[in-house]
């Protein structure tokens, strides 16, 4: 059920949010939900994605909520285009992966691979669906980066180039669209604990960094959802990176 006294503030607004089949994702997608937001979440899982949309009917029941099974690495102009139909309000591209390595070990196929869901998915399906955006002269993305993108990490060059490239897209495509009524943020998580990020956790100079983290511990994925509320909501925020990373690079 819709939590108590939850303010409806995205109440008659769609959004459409990639990779939530994650757990970042999936946060995402609940928290738009409580403030009112009817929800369109694509993912790869079809079983996360039934919990998902069980969860989001008992938080907003009177709402037509959506669950689109999608792999961004295979999928194609027409899939992609047929998610823009939702006249979509609220664009989150929450979707992408990691394949670390030192890069002189780096298999091309996994640079490949993170470069399309990382970057050129997440430029497709802004193409797409800031068409409809521009019709109505309103709207808001949202595009998941990572600290890693501002700042890199051993054996993580090409996750971090593709990240960073995430971040250089949002600013221009912020200036492209704010004289249309469109704003274009971005949110660069630091260490947050999802299936992804465990195994790199345990890395010992990813366990060094995170115990130089100012606030002592690692990030939920309710911490980044409450970012992407954020950004949602605020009407003259655009161009931005939102740093969501316990101080860690202060």
């Amino acid at each position: 059920m819709q939590a108590a006294g939850a303010l409806q503030t995205l109440a008659g607004r769609t959004a459409l949010v990639t990779g939530a089949s994650g757990g970042i994702g999936r946060a995402i997608c609940e928290e738009l939900a409580r403030r009112g937001a009817r929800i369109v979440a694509t993912g790869r899982s079809s079983s996360r994605l039934a919990t998902l949309h069980s969860s989001l009917a008992q938080i907003q029941p009177a709402l037509e909520h959506q669950t689109i099974e999608c792999d961004l690495l295979d999928a194609s102009g027409s899939e992609i285009k047929s998610l823009a139909r939702n006249n979509v309000d609220i664009l989150v591209n929450a979707a992408g992966i990691s394949r670390d390595g030192l890069l002189l070990r780096q298999k091309r196929e996994d640079v490949l691979d993170m470069m399309q869901v990382n970057l050129v998915s997440c430029m497709e399906v802004c193409k797409q669906v800031s068409q409809g955006m521009v019709r109505r002269r309103s709207g808001c993305i949202v595009n998941v980066s990572s600290v890693i993108g501002l700042h890199g990490n051993t054996g993580q060059s090409a996750y971090a180039a593709t990240k960073a490239g995430m971040i250089g897209f949002t600013k221009s495509l912020a200036r492209e669209l704010g004289p249309r009524g469109i704003r274009v943020n971005a949110i660069a998580p630091g260490f947050i604990d999802t299936e992804l990020t465990r195994s790199i956790l345990e890395q010992p100079v990813t366990k060094s960094l995170v115990a130089g983290i100012p606030l002592q511990t690692v990030g939920s994925v309710d911490d980044v959802a409450h970012g992407a509320a954020f950004l949602a909501e605020n009407k003259y925020v655009t161009g931005q990176v939102l740093v969501i990373d316990g101080g860690l690079f202060i």
